[in-house]
């Protein structure tokens, strides 16, 4: 048999048509980004790799190349007993590696011997990340954003898991990048991913939505934590989106950051070192008192002051200055973030007709 090859082009377009997506790097290659979907066989472990490479550089590539080819050979022996074993005859999984082909082209050649009907990606995980960047680049002009703005604690995001829930084309940026994109925004237990997955997951999330519906999307800064928003999508909400404005009041909204970092108050050292971040902008006396509020467990007086002293100010000038769309935007009035109010609200903005009619 002859193996089939795939455009990165290609195969972006239709990643859902393969039954199973290999890639043959090593395990911290895949965990830094891979194709979405994608599970991990690797030809060759990262000790595997840096076993070879000394061997290169202490012996000669010809005793590398023997070194590596058995460690490929038992390897690809055991990926083929323990992950292709149940596999059907018509079985069509996409391959691929880094660029060259060596790894995935080698895995192939022995699942093509087998009689499955095996593709690989032409130019690798290289390719397909070019193909990505220049996707994040094209999709989000022809996207319909409506950009959800809103005070700290004023409900954001479960407004947007409430649009979700009622069926609304939703991007949750800080949930693709596990930070909720404040000073305080570290998610516990959740190590953000790479700059590189995260852009493949945004345009993952992108590619699937239908342009002829509108896509929600919170208002965010360039940056969350530490990855950057891609650029022609953050151009796109503060330039030519729509704005909603989600108002709340102060009560409601400190009760509220209250559910949401609750797991401060376990732990609050841990918070007061992550306020240490505002003493720059805030001053050394001011942030000191937060953190002994906070070591005194007084979280909702640490809340309202940082509402207030530190976040509201920092609002209205932000959006004013960066969302076009904002002097104009819609008001949403938000009694509180209980569940009934949210969903409530959700249908309002999908169904206004409705709605209104009820």
């Amino acid at each position: 048999m002859s193996l089939l090859r795939v455009t990165a082009a290609d195969a972006a377009a239709q990643l859902d048509a393969f039954d199973t997506i290999i890639d043959t790097r090593s395990e911290s290659e895949f965990a830094a980004d891979h194709i979405p979907g994608a599970v991990n066989w690797p030809v060759l472990s990262d000790a595997q790799r840096h076993l070879v490479g000394t061997e290169h550089k202490q012996a000669s590539d010809f005793d590398a190349r023997r070194i590596g080819a058995a460690m490929v050979a038992r390897n690809i022996a055991l990926h083929l007993e323990r992950e292709a074993g149940d596999k059907p005859k018509h079985w069509r999984p996409l391959l691929y590696c880094w660029r060259g082909g060596k790894r995935s082209g080698t895995l192939a050649w022995f699942l093509d011997q087998i009689g499955f009907r095996v593709q690989l990606l032409e130019g690798g995980y290289k390719a397909f990340r070019r193909a990505v960047v220049g996707e994040l680049r094209a999709l989000p002009p022809r996207l319909e954003l409506r950009v959800v703005c809103g005070r700290t604690g004023s409900g954001k995001t479960r407004l947007l898991q409430a649009l979700a829930a009622e069926g609304a084309q939703v991007l949750d940026l800080e949930a693709i990048a596990r930070h909720r994109g404040s000073v305080l925004g570290l998610v516990p237990g959740a190590e953000q991913p790479t700059q590189k997955a995260f852009e493949t997951q945004v345009w993952d999330a992108l590619r699937r939505f239908d342009a002829r519906r509108p896509v929600f999307v919170e208002s965010e800064s360039r940056k969350i934590g530490d990855l950057r928003v891609p650029e022609a999508l953050i151009e796109r909400m503060r330039r030519d989106s729509r704005c909603l404005h989600v108002e709340m009041p102060d009560a409601a909204r400190v009760s509220l950051l209250l559910e949401d970092y609750a797991f401060f108050a376990r732990d609050p050292d841990w918070f007061c070192r992550q306020l240490d971040a505002l003493i720059e902008a805030r001053g050394r006396q001011l942030v000191q008192r937060w953190q002994l509020l906070a070591r005194g467990a007084r979280w909702s007086e640490v809340y309202a002051e940082l509402m207030r002293e530190h976040y509201d100010p920092m609002y209205l000038k932000s959006m004013q200055r960066n969302f076009a769309g904002f002097a104009d935007a819609e008001r949403v009035a938000l009694a509180d973030g209980g569940e009934a109010t949210l969903r409530r609200v959700a249908r309002s903005l999908l169904y206004p007709t409705t709605a209104s009619a009820t």
